[in-house]
């Protein structure tokens, strides 16, 4: 008798509820009849949901919802079409969200039935209407691209690709059917960059490669996230893959030098310089880069002469003169080293301290504010060469607090 009293009671609290949704839902659909005051339908359905979590496996409120949205869009689709005030970037949200509500629409409807049976009423109609509408995913995410929401952009180019996977859409196969797919990734790759996000600049990788054309910027971005990553091996193979495609390609070839030069790994470094030069000679930045391995390496003559061709290609390099200019000096450092103090050696370290000094001041002219690297070389420069004027200068530089 208890139990009949309970469930008696139960059914009063259900039924004014239930008669409270139909209202609401009847509601929701006058509004969206009319084609007015959709958001408070959009509300309507909302609080429904809110009101009790059952509520949300129901396809047909999902529907309804999905209905409303549309509506939201074919009204602004229309004011656009008629040039009349509208927020074109509204268009573009209502958009992705006619997506996620068709998706999750799709996901409820493939649900098996108590008798295990799966009958989808709503995926042929939904995928024949949003394929029609997916081209504005990828028109959004290039317009908020132009307004540096790469955030933003990022979520619609998302949406673009992730058709690819959907059930829902596994009729239309835009993997292989779609040529813009692996522009959609490509822009999501550079979003990804763009927000210093690596995984999301790594997500859709694979599928921008398949556009060579932009292979060059696909493999920095790449390389960018890998570095923040901390994956060492995947970072250094995408420079090298970077620089055997693009060898001038002027962001791959410092980044593995400096790479190399990092884990103490000159010769590989140098390796890698003496490839670049092989492609083009005259480069600055390689000759560059030769010029200061060959000077780490101890091979002074050697960097005495790349510098030299450098600054006959470009004579406002201030490192080719410092490279040169101290080469010189470890020269002197290496026969004082000797402990043999022959005429010949002192005539000979006074020929190099004179080769040195006009490097060393090129150097002081074209970077003023390194005292760090040119005064104390100019003060051992004027020393041995007896210029006391210069050298009470540079002392006093110096000594200077």
């Amino acid at each position: 008798m208890k139990k009949l009293i309970s469930l008696t009671l139960l059914l009063l609290l259900i039924t004014p509820c239930l008669r409270a949704q139909r209202k609401e839902i009847s509601q929701a659909r006058s509004y969206l009849k009319s084609g007015k005051d959709l958001d408070k339908a959009e509300k309507l359905i909302m609080e429904i949901f809110s009101k009790d979590s059952v509520n949300m496996g129901n396809p047909k409120l999902h529907v309804l919802l999905y209905q409303i949205v549309q509506k939201q869009y074919s009204i602004g689709n229309e004011k656009l079409y008629l040039k009349e005030k509208y927020d074109t970037a509204s268009l573009f949200n209502l958009t992705k969200r006619m997506f996620a509500l068709a998706e999750t629409i799709d996901t409820l409807d493939a649900m098996p039935d108590k008798k295990g049976r799966v009958v989808l009423d709503y995926r042929k109609k939904h995928a024949s209407e949003l394929d029609g509408y997916r081209p504005n995913l990828f028109n959004g995410g290039i317009y908020f691209v132009r307004k540096s929401d790469y955030q933003t952009a990022y979520t619609f180019f998302d949406a673009y690709l992730d058709c690819g996977r959907q059930p829902l859409f596994e009729q239309y196969d835009y993997n292989n059917t779609d040529s813009k797919m692996p522009l959609a990734a490509y822009w999501a790759v550079y979003c990804g960059f763009k927000q210093e996000n690596p995984n999301r600049t790594l997500h859709y990788y694979d599928i921008a490669r398949r556009d060579t054309s932009r292979l060059r910027y696909l493999l920095r971005y790449a390389a960018e996230a890998y570095n923040r990553l901390g994956c060492d091996s995947a970072y250094v193979n995408t420079l090298r893959e970077g620089f055997d495609r693009y060898p001038k390609f002027k962001y791959f070839f410092p980044r593995l030098i400096d790479y190399y030069v990092g884990k103490d790994c000159v010769d590989s470094a140098s390796v890698i310089a003496d490839r670049a030069l092989s492609v083009d000679s005259h480069d600055a930045l390689f000759l560059l880069a030769k010029s200061t391995l060959l000077l780490n390496m101890g091979k002074d003559d050697a960097c005495i002469a790349i510098s030299d061709t450098l600054i006959h290609i470009n004579d406002t390099i201030p490192d080719a003169y410092y490279n040169a200019g101290t080469a010189y000096l470890n020269k002197i450092v290496k026969i004082e080293k000797q402990s043999v103090n022959t005429r010949k050696d002192r005539m000979l370290i006074k020929e190099l301290y004179r080769l040195a000094c006009p490097y060393m001041e090129k150097y002081r002219e074209l970077m003023p504010d390194d005292k760090s690297k040119w005064a104390s070389a100019l003060y051992r420069i004027y020393l041995n060469l007896n210029q006391g004027k210069k050298f009470e200068e540079i002392d006093k530089i110096l000594n200077a607090k």
